[in-house]
């Protein structure tokens, strides 16, 4: 009902379950006490239907165990909405809400788990990889938090890091694993077009070059024209391509593209710029669990996977 913004809304849904639980108990009311009027046969005036010769069509009264448990569902139908939400904006008596009851449903399951997960904290991430205990632990948090994404095999996808390949965009290791978990990382490259000479010619230009850096097919010519306007790129990437961990910036050089490879994704990513992010889950899954997630993670990395 939060999504209402009129008060309105709530009236309206409110007085229209009301009368339409009323009106069931008015319905099995009329049937239970009305008669329809009978032929002398004791068949439905004023027809008077009868098939197959003795199939007469009469009025009897419904079963009493049948009319009792309806109205008994009625009660029970009026008795949930005075103790629970079902009346509009009304909370009901218990205040009962699906968001109370998910925050219980996690704090008794940390109070159960989280234990588990913190007598690994003490271990360093690197020794903690190669622990099958503990890896068998992380890869569930993976399958259930970085499976979405990274997919089950942890190989990625067009702009999804592979985590089992060993190929960092930061400086890889444990602790690095663990922070961009805890804080989420954002990959942001501007576009350039316009600082390497602004027309298409010169983009296809550094698209080219960027793809001779690792042996990948280009146009000679083009990448010598592209060589000279590299030297603004060069600024994160390094004058050789071969990239700078400290801002994340990716190596050219090796042949590994995380945002699709050839000269259309080049230009593409040179002209409209890349604006990646992974979001932050400390508050999801806490250092604890990021902690035996880091250790898992990196050992897809090394081939420790057990």
């Amino acid at each position: 009902m939060a999504d209402f913004l009129s008060p309105g809304w709530s009236i309206f849904i409110a007085v229209v379950t009301i009368i339409s639980v009323l009106a069931c108990v008015a319905l099995a009311w009329i049937v239970s006490t009305g008669r329809t009027p009978l032929n002398d046969d004791g068949t439905v005036a004023p027809t008077g239907h009868v098939w197959d010769e003795d199939l007469q069509e009469l009025n009897n009264p419904l079963p009493r165990w049948w009319l009792y448990l309806f109205y008994i569902t009625c009660v029970f139908g009026a008795a949930y909405f005075l103790l629970y939400p079902g009346l509009g904006s009304f909370s009901g008596v218990f205040g009962w809400t699906s968001g109370n009851q998910y925050e219980a449903e996690i704090q008794t399951a940390d109070s159960v788990y989280e234990p588990l997960f913190a007598q690994h904290l003490a271990t360093d991430i690197d020794t903690l990889a190669t622990q099958p205990e503990a890896l068998a632990m992380g890869e569930r948090l993976f399958l259930t938090y970085c499976s979405q994404c990274h997919g089950s095999d942890a190989r990625g996808g067009r702009s999804f890091p592979n985590l089992a390949d060993n190929d960092w965009l930061g400086p890889g290791g444990g602790d690095y694993i663990k922070r961009t978990i805890l804080n989420g990382r954002t990959g942001l490259m501007p576009p350039m077009a316009a600082a390497i000479g602004g027309t298409d010619a010169d983009v296809q230009a550094v698209a080219n070059y960027v793809l001779s850096l690792s042996g990948a097919g280009h146009d000679a010519a083009l990448a010598e024209t592209g060589a000279a306007k590299f030297a603004v790129c060069g600024g994160c990437h390094g004058l050789d391509g071969t990239g700078n961990a400290a801002v994340g910036a990716p190596n050219l050089t090796d042949d590994v593209w995380l945002h699709g490879s050839g000269v259309d994704s080049i230009v593409s990513a040179v002209q409209q710029g890349i604006n990646n992010q992974m979001p932050a889950f400390e508050a999801l899954l806490g250092e604890s669990k990021a902690h035996v997630l880091a250790a898992y993670v990196l050992s897809l990395s090394q081939g420790n996977d057990q």
